[in-house]
Formats: structure tokens, C-alpha cells, sequence
């Protein structure tokens, strides 16, 4: 595959959880989440969209969000629980995109605010219609997507190369 290759990054924040009294990191999905999760899974079967890759944090409800929303996709991804997603920072998202190889044309990351929001922010330099607008406004609400395209190596991607081709929320 070309660095000149059009390639996407999904993003998808974890569906609502639970506040039981465990380790933020053990946290299980709420009753909302178990039913979010699915339709996250749905509308990115619908997009035709299918990643080579899914990053997923090792937290409980990043990993029972994938596991929901992974069956509703025509073709599961390679998965790789991926300790540096959670609590990540910015630097540390851009960290793990700047890794990825180029035989990935497509990337999915399952994460936790206030992370998602920010590198979707920070990556998109462009925008179709009102996706901007919409996630400024809403935020990045629990089991939102967003899709950002770009141009080139995953090595290149850095502050404002992508375009965000979509924005959604489980509540739109």
C-alpha cells in the first residue's frame, strides 16, 4: 500500500458505564451502554466502513463496547487491547497513530474522553457540512464515532491533516 494511500481514523468513545464502587478502570458498561454499544457497531456496518486495525483500550467498558459493537460488522477487525489508551493524552494518541504500519488503511481506536474528542478536534484541520459544528456542540458523548480521512503515511499524521467525514452521536 502506497503512503499516498487515502486512509481514515475512526473513533469511537466507550459507551456509557456504570459507577459501581471498583477501580475506574474495571467499570462495567450501564444498561444504556449494553444497548448503545450495538448501534455504534450498526452504524459502522451501515458506513461500509471496515478497519484493518482496532486499537481498544484495556478498560472494562472499552472492551465490553467493542465486544458489542464488533457483531453488528460484516468483518471483525484485528484487535489489539492496547494499554496506552486509557487515561491517554493527546501526545500519547498521536503516540499510537504515528505507529501504526502502513499496511493499515483504515484505523479504529476505542477510547475514553477526554481523549477521542481531542484528537478529533486536533486532527481535523477540515470538515464536511456541519460535523464541526455538531461536535463542538454536543461534545463527544458516550459510543459517538467520528471518521477522519487523510492522505499519507500514518508516520505523517500530525495537528490539522484530516478531514472529519462524519460525526455521530447514539442520541442524533
Amino acid at each position: 500500500m502506497s503512503v499516498d494511500t487515502p486512509r481514515r481514523i475512526v473513533l469511537l468513545r466507550h459507551a456509557k458505564a456504570d459507577w459501581p464502587d471498583v477501580p475506574d478502570h474495571e467499570r462495567p458498561l450501564a444498561d444504556r451502554g449494553r444497548s448503545d454499544a450495538p448501534i455504534a457497531g450498526r452504524r459502522l456496518a451501515d458506513s461500509g466502513l471496515v478497519a484493518d486495525l482496532a486499537l481498544c483500550s484495556t478498560a472494562a467498558r472499552t472492551r465490553e463496547t467493542w465486544k458489542l459493537a464488533v457483531h453488528e460488522l460484516p468483518v471483525r477487525p484485528r484487535t489489539v487491547y492496547e494499554d496506552r489508551l486509557y487515561d491517554a493524552t493527546l501526545g500519547d494518541l498521536f503516540a499510537l497513530v504515528n505507529e501504526t504500519s502502513d499496511d493499515v488503511r483504515d484505523l479504529l481506536l476505542v477510547g475514553h474522553n477526554p481523549g477521542m474528542h481531542a484528537l478529533a478536534d486536533a486532527l481535523s484541520g477540515e470538515a464536511e457540512g456541519d460535523t464541526i459544528a455538531r461536535m463542538t456542540r454536543t461534545g463527544f458523548p458516550t459510543a459517538s464515532l467520528a471518521v477522519i480521512s487523510f492522505d499519507g503515511s500514518w508516520k505523517s499524521v500530525e495537528h490539522g491533516v484530516g478531514r472529519l467525514v462524519d460525526f455521530w452521536t447514539p442520541r442524533d
